[in-house]
């Protein structure tokens, strides 16, 4: 069977078929699969399944479409042997620019994965993964380049008000089961607190989740691993691995001393966003998955970056 390139010369390319119509301000391909390559924070370079998006604008009228197969080659060839960082993403958009002369002044890609990270535990010797979305944003437009990081950190939350609450009922159940006026009995006290009765009331605490997008201050490294840090620490309380009984323990503790309400933890992830050069603008969503209400408690702040309802 003869090549149909042999057969009838070069092949028909439709897509420059002229064609009068209206400028467009992104055309590609979303959810393409493929692997990257991304630093784990120490220098080692993890590969992980990522589903990637690639755009270019289209600025000709008369041009019916881009050649889509031409961002699919060149994502393949660099996120496939690079590790991802604003350099490399600054010229993968420059060749897809490169690949659409007269065509198209801007393009965008967009890259997420899941980064697996492996957390210690709180006492025990013992440690365990966790798997935090990624999701990487870069966009060069009129020779101007600029990069999003956005993930989620998962957090446990106790609410003052209801610990406040519970204090109020354990102090009536004391004046109760040791009246004033009678001697106490360090034995019997501390009995009591080791007992059910001693703790009539719990505070309500729920699973949390805050939802970061920042975008990268000029020349700043790609930091994922150093951005979960900062806000795990400023929150206190982050999600567990593997629990021992003593690492359960270690967690009441910090749950115990570290009371939140939704405002509280959206303006802690504030101060340390804030506080790190690395980043120019953020937006900041938390979550508190209540366990009193069938609704969940919300907060949102920023700094620059417009609100994520309106992406």
């Amino acid at each position: 069977m003869k090549n149909i390139s042999t057969a009838t010369g070069l092949m028909p390319d439709v897509a420059l078929q002229p064609q009068l119509g209206h400028a467009l301000d992104w055309v590609g391909m979303r959810g393409i699969e493929m692997p990257v390559l991304f630093d784990a924070g120490d220098g080692t370079v993890q590969r992980a399944s990522a589903n990637v998006d690639a755009f270019v604008n289209l600025l000709r009228q008369d041009r019916r479409g881009i050649h889509m197969s031409r961002l699919y080659l060149l994502a393949d060839a660099h996120l496939g042997t690079q590790a991802i960082d604003a350099r490399m993403l600054a010229a993968m958009l420059h060749a897809f620019l490169d690949s659409h002369r007269d065509l198209a002044d801007s393009a965008r890609v967009a890259i997420r994965f899941d980064h697996l990270v492996r957390r210690p535990a709180l006492r025990s010797s013992h440690s365990g993964w966790r798997a935090y979305p990624v999701c990487i944003d870069a966009e060069l437009a009129q020779g101007r380049f600029c990069m999003e990081l956005a993930t989620e950190v998962v957090y446990s939350s106790t609410c003052p008000a209801s610990a406040a609450l519970s204090r109020q009922l354990i102090q009536q159940q004391f004046a109760t089961d040791f009246p004033a006026g009678k001697p106490l009995d360090h034995a019997a006290v501390s009995a009591w607190l080791g007992s059910e009765a001693g703790i009539v009331a719990t505070p309500h605490a729920q699973r949390s989740a805050a939802r970061l997008r920042v975008r990268l201050a000029d020349g700043a490294r790609l930091d994922l691993p150093g951005l979960i840090d900062r806000v795990e620490a400023a929150l206190g309380t982050p999600v567990q691995t593997a629990v021992k009984r003593e690492d359960e323990q270690a967690f009441a503790l910090a749950n115990g001393g570290n009371l939140m309400f939704c405002e509280d933890a959206a303006r802690r992830i504030y101060r340390a966003l804030d506080a790190d050069g690395d980043l120019s603008d953020f937006h900041v969503t938390v979550e508190h998955q209540e366990s009193l209400h069938p609704h969940d408690a919300v907060a949102s702040v920023r700094k620059g970056l417009p609100d994520s309802r309106a992406m």
